[in-house]
């Protein structure tokens, strides 16, 4: 409770009294350890005696952690959290398909899980509802919606903009973007951070050096292909998930394009071999596992607690500086929060 108490400035009886209910607490401050409690994923003791009283319980979660790394890594958070909980864990693939979304949540609802971890599609309002009719409690990751249900993820937009902040400030002015699926919150923040950076730096944004890679690897080689192409190509080039970094270094590797001799590359999201490449990738990382810890202490404070406002949970990720971006790894800070002073 002491970490709750600090992120709140409260104290720790005042912690006390909100989790137990056991005094009567300002609602200012008990926003403020309700806020701080999600951050930490903190699960109350008489919730977790309720788990080990009534044997193991499951959670149900939805997401194309099958072709996505990122997800794959959240989904090892959610089981490390739901394991020492006493939860079991049940995976449903969505494709990142609102068909196949709608899909998967009722195999869960079927399945009588008591509270659902999503990544929504551009489509998860027929979801969440159906969820919503069963009263099962939803908690939305990685992308943010216009939705009431509890919801955590990453900062994107200054991020993305701290890239292309240090192409930059290494000299670059023609920088291309290789953004995500339309529709996505992610996409468009991102998108958001390429342009404000430019503009911060009195650069002009040109419709024609942002080109779009679905959030696949087959798309984005094919965008990559398209930018270098033209008669003045880009320098440099950010590219907007995982998928399309692969995309853009399978289509530089065809095209005989060295990164970084001929041109530069930053991606938003890290890989666990990231630093094994050659060159090793200047990338943002999302903090795949605690996002998911988080989330599952976001289901089961949800659970204990129906009346609780809805909870938005954003997450700073890191700038991890390597040699993509053509400058020696270690001619800048191995890995700086981003958006830090």
């Amino acid at each position: 409770m002491a970490d709750i108490a600090r992120i709140a400035g409260v104290s720790v009886t005042t912690v006390s009294h909100v989790v137990n209910g056991t005094r009567a607490v300002s609602p200012g401050s008990a926003d403020r350890v309700r806020q701080a409690i999600a951050k930490v994923g903190y699960v109350p003791d008489n919730v977790v005696r309720s788990m080990r009283t009534t044997g193991t319980r499951t959670l149900g979660v939805a997401m194309s952690a099958m072709s996505n790394p990122l997800f794959g890594e959240v989904v090892s958070g959610i089981e490390q959290a739901a394991a020492q909980a006493g939860y079991s864990l049940m995976l449903t693939e969505t494709h990142d398909d609102p068909r196949g979304e709608l899909r998967a949540v009722s195999e869960l609802l079927n399945r009588h899980v008591e509270a659902i971890v999503l990544a929504p599609t551009t489509g998860a309002g027929a979801a969440i509802a159906h969820a919503g009719q069963r009263d099962v409690p939803v908690v939305l990751v990685d992308r943010f919606i216009d939705a009431e249900a509890d919801q955590i993820g990453c900062e994107n937009a200054e991020p993305c903009a701290q890239m292309v902040d240090h192409l930059i400030e290494i000299g670059h002015r023609r920088i291309a973007f290789i953004g995500g699926r339309h529709g996505l919150s992610t996409s468009a923040e991102r998108i958001e951070g390429y342009k404000a950076s430019l503009r911060r730096h009195g650069l002009r944004v040109r419709t024609a050096d942002i080109a779009y890679g679905d959030s696949t690897s087959t798309t984005a080689q094919q965008a990559f292909t398209e930018l270098m192409g033209r008669p003045r190509p880009p320098t440099a080039i950010v590219t907007a998930n995982n998928q399309m970094t692969i995309g853009a270094m399978r289509a530089a590797r065809d095209l005989g394009i060295g990164i970084p001799d001929d041109i530069a590359l930053v991606c938003f999201d890290d890989f666990d071999w990231a630093d094994l490449f050659h060159p090793r990738l200047t990338a943002m990382a999302q903090p795949a596992r605690p996002i998911g810890e988080q989330a599952f202490g976001l289901a089961l404070t949800r659970l204990a607690d129906r009346t609780l406002p809805p909870r938005r949970v954003v997450i700073r990720p890191t700038f991890m500086h390597r040699e993509s971006c053509g400058c020696p790894a270690d001619s800048g800070p191995a890995a700086a929060t981003a958006g830090a002073d």
